[in-house]
């Protein structure tokens, strides 16, 4: 098909289409892997009530190690998951990422029971190994089904299911503790996620030219809009060029820097709301996700916002990212001082300042989370690999480092140096990225840019033998 002809090309007729259909489908199985990600935060501070008799005498350094275990096996699939999309496509991965974590919340309460916090461990990490393919996998079939007029909003609209499954599982985890005991909280979790399995596996597809439901007008132009008409090459991953960018290496960084803040508020909010503030556990799963579905809330603003600075050409794509990616990690640096200075004991301001910290990392979604499709949209799956594989270590270090700077969680003082923390790591870890970090596309991402060194390189090595 020659250009003319790509530009004749026209937006399908149809408001809806079977695009919009495997984003909606993507982005239940970010709310759900999501859920099952973040449920132990709520479910451990009523196991290990001690005014339950049924509850289990873990201290605060155990209630560490079972928060940070799931991130042990999260990081070692990351980039073999990048690398394992790009060959098999996302549809086979995101199964199993669902599928497995499904199987394993159901035995989370029977290995509580009968193997202790030491089990628990265990099959928190199943649940990391296998949960290492949701973004990359989700990155590759972002990139086969959303045309490029469409990225930001379905994209922000697929990764959002990530807090708004959190904010729900915070939610209902408390009522669900409450009424029906904390192992229904996994069983609900797993019940949805194998549900969910089912559904996907009949009408998820790797790629537009795999389903068996879209219509011809559609596929046409998402393959237009991607340049994915024709013949696809497969490309070899070009390992050094990555890990010797400075603009990749300041993206690292930023991803570290979210993570550290991010999953840091995750895993100790529930605990801050009981021991500090003293508020019960349904009130206090309310009150724990009130900030996650403001940062969800958050989400569509700015991510229309960004398109529209765009489109109107205010910003370079570059200044664009880095203007979001500062309101998704300084806005909360700030915001978590405020935190420390807010009244003792006044949860009303303490939830609200909650909610403007996490609710700002709403940034990140127009930020650092799209520069690896930027940088190198070939070669975005395994670059998210890398970066979620980095800051993902960090993410099991966070929890450690808060549960040994918190020896007496009623201590305010102490809850201040956690905060502090985060806060120092959010700003330098973004100056890093706003210094260094680019958007501009890398000459490595480019084939055709390989094909022709390597002619060039063929033509002069057969005038140097004609010449000898």
């Amino acid at each position: 098909m020659s250009k003319d002809e790509e530009t004749t090309v026209s937006k399908p007729n149809s408001c809806l289409g079977v695009r919009h259909v495997q984003a909606f489908l993507l982005f239940l199985a970010m709310l759900l892997a999501f859920g099952m990600r973040v449920n132990m935060s709520m479910a451990i501070v009523s196991m290990t009530d001690s005014d339950d008799e049924n509850s289990f005498d873990w201290g605060s350094g155990k209630q560490s190690v079972i928060l940070s275990s799931f991130f042990w096996g999260y990081v070692i699939l990351q980039i073999p998951g990048g690398e394992l999309a790009a060959r098999f496509g996302g549809k086979l991965l995101i199964v199993m990422c669902v599928g497995i974590n499904s199987a394993v919340s159901l035995l989370i309460p029977i290995g509580a029971y009968n193997g202790g916090w030491q089990l628990v461990c265990a099959f928190r990490v199943m649940q990391g190994l296998s949960q290492g393919f949701l973004f990359p996998a989700t990155h590759n079939l972002c990139g086969k089904w959303i045309p490029l007029e469409e990225k930001s909003r379905l994209g922000t609209f697929i990764y959002s299911g990530a807090q708004f499954g959190t904010a729900l599982q915070l939610m209902a985890s408390g009522f669900i503790s409450k009424y029906w005991g904390w192992p229904a909280i996994f069983y609900v979790n797993g019940t949805l996620g194998a549900i969910w399995t089912a559904v996907y596996v009949f009408i998820g597809s790797t790629s537009p030219e795999t389903s068996k439901i879209i219509s011809a007008e559609e596929k046409l132009y998402i393959q237009t809009s991607l340049g994915h008409v024709g013949e696809q090459k497969k490309l070899r991953t070009p390992w050094k060029a990555i890990f010797t960018s400075v603009p990749f290496i300041s993206l690292i960084i930023a991803h570290c820097g979210h993570n550290w803040g991010f999953w840091t508020l995750m895993t100790e909010i529930p605990s801050y709301m009981k021991q500090v503030l003293g508020v019960d556990i349904t009130a206090n799963g309310v009150n724990s996700a009130l900030p996650y579905l403001t940062m969800y809330l958050m989400s569509f603003p700015l991510g229309f916002m960004s398109d529209y600075m765009l489109k109107k050409k205010w910003l370079s794509i570059t200044a664009s990212r880095k203007i979001s990616n500062s309101v998704g990690q300084w806005g909360p640096a700030l915001a978590l001082i405020g935190l420390i200075y807010a009244p003792a004991g006044d949860v009303t301001t303490a939830v609200i300042i909650l909610c403007v910290v996490v609710g700002l990392n709403a940034g990140h979604y127009t930020g650092y989370l799209l520069v690896h499709i930027d940088m190198a949209p070939n070669f975005g799956g395994t670059m998210m690999g890398i970066t979620n594989c980095f800051a993902n270590c960090i993410s099991i270090v966070a929890p450690l480092v808060a549960g040994v700077i918190l020896k007496d969680q009623t201590d305010p003082e102490q809850w201040k140096i956690v905060f502090y923390l985060s806060s120092v790591i959010y700003i330098v870890c973004n100056l890093i990225y706003v210094i260094f970090g680019t958007s501009e596309k890398q000459k490595w991402n480019d084939p055709q840019s390989d094909d022709a060194e390597n002619d060039t390189a063929i033509t002069v090595q057969q005038k140097m033998e004609k010449f000898v």
